[in-house]
C-alpha cells in the first residue's frame, strides 16, 4: 500500500510534465489502496466498515468545499469582486505590491487560497502590463493567499480540514495565528520592496474596469455571500453541527435569494446558481476525494501510526515536527500532507488547539509558498501566468522561505508569552466551535 501511494503521488507531483491529470490518478490510487486493504483485512466486512467510516469523514470536507466553491462562483458571475478591485487606484509600484498582498491576504481568509489566487491573478492581467513586475506581483499573490488562509477556519483547505475534524477551534485559531500569518506576509513584502524588481516600473491606468460593469444587484449578492461564509463558524458554535451543514445552509439561502432577485429575468440565466455550478472546480473536489480516501486507507492499515512512532522516537519536539511538515509541504501538496498528519496523530496525542495543531495549520499553509508546486495557489499561478518552476525558485522562493521562518518565530514567541491562551469565559463557546 505504501509503495502504491508513493508511485501515485510521484505521478501527481509531476503532473505538468507527464500530462496526466492528478484527479484521475488520485481516484485510481484511492480505489487501488482500498482494494488491497479489503484483501488483507481480517474480513471484508471489517474493510467495508472502515471504508464507510472514512467516507463519512471525507464527505464532510468535500461537501464543505463544493458549497464554498459554488458561493464564490455566484459572486464572480455577478462581478462582486469588482467591489474590491475598483478600489485599487495607486500607480506606485512599491505601494501596489503591498495593496495586492493585503487584499489577497484578507480575501483568502474568506475564500480558499485557490479561488483568491485565480481572482487576483485575473485582476493583475488587466491591471499591469505583461512584464517581470507582473510576475513578481503574482508571486506576492501566492504568498499572501497561503498566509491569509492559514489563520481562518474557512480560508485554507488545510485549516478547514483541521477545524472540521476538531484539531483546532475557530476562535483560538484566529486569535493564535492571525499575527504570525500577517508577519509571514509582511517580511516577504518588506524584502521585495527593497529589490530592484519593483523599482521604476510604470503601471497603466485602471480605466479598463470601466467597460466591465457590475451585474445588476451584484453588490447585494456580494454582501449576502460574504455573510453566508462568515456565518458558518457561528452556526457551528450555536448548534454543534458539522461545518458543512452551515455551508449548505448558506448556499441554500443564497440560491433562493438569487432566484428571487432575478425572478422573471429570462435573459439573465447566467447569473443564477445552475450556471455557477457548471463553473466550479469539480476536478479539484474529486482530487481531494481521492487523496483523502487514499490517506484514510493508510491510516486504517496502521502505516501512518508507524510513521508517527518514528517521528516521536527521532524528533524530540513537536515544534520541529510541525516545522518539518511545513517544509515538506513545499514539495508535496499540503492537502494530503495534512490529511496524513491527522492520521498520524489525534486529539489524544495532542489536544484541540494545542501548539502542535496550530503550528501544523500555519506551517502547512505558509510552507506551500516556498516552491511553486507546494500549493494549489502556486499551481494556479504557474498555469495562468505560464511561470516555470525555476523562475519562481530564483525570484520568489527565498522571500517565501524568509516569511515562513518569521511566521514560525512569531508564533513561538507569542505562544511562549501566553498572549493568546483561552480564558475561562471562552471555554464554553470554544467547546462548540
Amino acid at each position: 500500500m505504501a509503495l502504491l501511494f508513493l508511485i501515485g503521488y510521484a505521478v501527481i507531483i509531476f503532473e505538468e510534465y507527464l500530462g496526466i491529470n492528478k484527479s484521475g490518478v488520485g481516484l485510481l490510487m484511492a480505489v487501488g489502496l482500498w482494494v488491497i486493504r479489503s484483501i488483507w483485512a481480517p474480513s471484508t466486512d471489517i474493510a467495508v466498515s472502515e471504508l464507510t467510516h472514512a467516507s463519512a469523514e471525507v464527505s464532510e470536507i468535500v461537501f464543505f468545499l463544493l458549497g464554498a466553491m459554488t458561493i464564490v462562483e455566484i459572486v464572480d458571475t455577478h462581478g462582486g469582486f469588482k467591489l474590491v478591485t475598483d478600489n485599487i487606484t495607486t500607480q506606485n509600484p512599491r505601494l501596489l505590491l503591498w495593496v495586492i498582498g493585503f487584499i489577497t491576504f484578507f480575501l483568502s481568509s474568506v475564500l480558499d487560497s485557490l479561488a483568491s489566487t485565480i481572482v487576483m491573478i485575473s485582476l493583475l492581467q488587466k491591471l499591469v502590463p505583461l512584464s517581470e513586475y507582473q510576475k513578481i506581483l503574482g508571486g506576492v499573490v501566492v504568498i499572501a493567499a497561503n498566509a491569509g488562509g492559514a489563520w481562518s477556519p474557512i480560508g485554507a483547505v488545510t485549516t478547514t480540514m483541521l477545524w472540521i475534524n476538531g484539531q483546532v477551534s475557530a476562535v483560538q485559531t484566529m486569535k493564535g495565528l492571525f499575527l504570525p500569518s500577517v508577519i509571514s506576509l509582511v517580511v516577504p513584502l518588506v524584502l521585495m520592496s527593497l529589490t530592484s524588481g519593483v523599482n521604476g516600473k510604470e503601471q497603466r491606468s485602471l480605466d479598463v474596469f470601466a467597460s466591465e460593469p457590475i451585474a445588476p444587484r451584484g453588490q447585494l449578492v456580494f454582501s449576502v455571500s460574504l455573510g453566508a461564509l462568515i456565518f458558518v463558524p457561528v452556526f457551528r458554535s450555536l448548534t454543534g453541527l458539522p461545518p458543512y451543514i452551515g455551508m449548505l445552509l448558506g448556499l441554500g439561502m443564497l440560491w433562493i435569494f438569487v432566484d428571487a432577485i432575478h425572478y422573471g429575468e429570462s435573459e439573465r440565466q447566467k447569473l443564477k446558481v445552475p450556471h455557477a455550478l457548471s463553473r466550479i472546480d469539480t476536478q479539484g473536489a474529486l482530487f481531494f476525494l481521492g487523496i483523502l480516501l487514499s490517506v484514510s486507507s493508510l491510516e486504517v492499515a496502521g502505516i501512518l501510526r508507524e510513521i508517527a512512532n518514528y517521528f516521536d522516537a527521532h524528533v524530540p519536539r513537536c515544534e520541529l515536527i510541525a516545522s518539518a511538515i511545513g517544509l515538506i509541504s513545499a514539495v508535496i501538496d499540503n492537502v494530503p500532507l495534512v490529511a496524513a498528519t491527522m492520521g498520524m496523530y489525534d486529539v489524544s496525542s495532542f489536544p484541540q488547539d494545542s501548539e502542535f495543531w496550530q503550528m501544523i495549520a500555519l506551517c502547512a499553509s505558509t510552507g506551500g509558498s516556498i516552491l511553486i508546486i507546494g500549493s494549489a495557489a502556486g499551481v494556479a499561478f504557474m498555469g495562468m501566468e505560464k511561470v516555470d518552476f525555476f523562475w519562481y525558485l530564483r525570484k520568489v522562493s527565498g522571500f517565501a522561505l524568509a516569511g515562513y521562518a518569521a511566521g514560525i518565530a512569531a508564533y513561538l514567541a507569542l505562544h511562549n508569552l501566553n498572549i493568546f491562551q483561552p480564558t475561562l469565559a471562552e471555554v464554553h463557546f470554544l467547546s462548540g466551535s
